[in-house]
C-alpha cells in the first residue's frame, strides 16, 4: 500500500473528503498546508508545477500526482481497501451507480461549494446562480435518499457505504454555512447521521460543533 501526501486547505470540503475517507479506511499520511485563502498559495509557481489547474486537494503517492477528487477517493478504496466495498469495481451495476454519485458530488462542489465560499470568504461568483442551483441540487439529493428510505436503505449506492457517499457528504452537511439549513431534509438529516456514525469517522477542525446531529435530525 502506497503512503501518500496530501496538499491540504483544513477548511476546503474536498480536501476533507479525502481526510475522511482516509479515516474510514484508517490509513496514515501526510499533509503540506496550502494557504489557500487569503494567500493563494494553490496558485504558487510550486503548487502549479504539481497541479497546473490551481485547485486543492493534489494527493502524490510516489511518481503518481492526483489532482481531482473523484480519483483520490477511487484510488485510495482500490489501493487500501482489499474487500472492494468501498468501490465495488467487480459489480457492473454497483459500479456505475457509484460513477454517477461522484458526478453529482462534482455538481455539488459547484453548486452548495460555491455559495459556501462566497459566504465565507466573499469569493467571486454568480451569487443568484450557485444559490439557485445548490437548492436544486438539496432537494434532488433529498428526493433520492427519500427513495432510498422507502427500500429500507441507508446508503447512496447499495447496502453499505461507498466512496459515493464519502463524495457528496461534505458540502452537503457543510450547507448551513451557505445559509442552507437542513431543517426541511429529514431524508438528509439522517443520512449525514448515518455517515458521521461510522467507525473512523474524522471531523473537520473547528467546524464539527456547528454541524453536530442526532438520528432524528435536530441540530445537537
Amino acid at each position: 500500500m502506497s503512503k501518500f501526501t496530501l496538499y491540504n486547505y483544513v477548511l476546503s470540503g474536498n480536501c476533507y473528503k479525502i481526510r475522511l475517507m482516509a479515516g474510514l479506511l484508517g490509513v496514515t499520511y501526510d499533509t503540506v498546508a496550502v494557504d489557500f485563502y487569503p494567500g493563494l498559495e494553490q496558485r504558487s509557481e510550486r503548487m502549479l508545477a504539481l497541479n497546473p489547474a490551481g485547485t486543492l486537494p493534489v494527493l502524490v503517492a510516489g511518481d503518481l500526482v492526483l489532482s481531482e477528487t473523484q480519483a483520490m477517493l477511487a484510488w485510495l478504496a482500490t489501493t487500501h481497501d482489499p474487500s472492494g466495498k468501498w468501490y465495488p469495481i467487480k459489480d457492473a451495476s454497483l459500479h456505475a451507480q457509484v460513477l454517477q454519485w461522484l458526478g453529482f458530488s462534482a455538481r455539488l462542489t459547484t453548486s452548495v461549494g460555491a455559495a459556501r465560499l462566497n459566504a465565507m470568504l466573499d469569493w467571486p461568483v454568480d451569487v443568484e446562480a450557485v444559490r439557485s442551483a445548490s437548492r436544486k441540487d438539496l432537494d434532488e439529493l433529498e428526493l433520492r435518499l427519500t427513495d432510498r428510505v422507502f427500500a429500507n436503505q441507508t446508503w447512496l449506492v447499495g447496502d453499505r457505504p461507498t466512496i459515493a457517499d464519502i463524495a457528496c457528504f461534505p458540502y452537503v452537511a457543510l450547507s448551513p454555512d451557505a445559509g442552507f439549513e437542513h431543517d426541511g431534509y429529514p431524508a438528509i438529516r439522517n443520512w449525514l447521521y448515518a455517515v458521521r456514525s461510522l467507525p473512523g469517522f474524522v471531523t473537520m477542525p473547528g467546524i464539527h460543533p456547528l454541524h453536530e446531529l442526532r438520528e432524528d435530525g435536530a441540530n445537537g
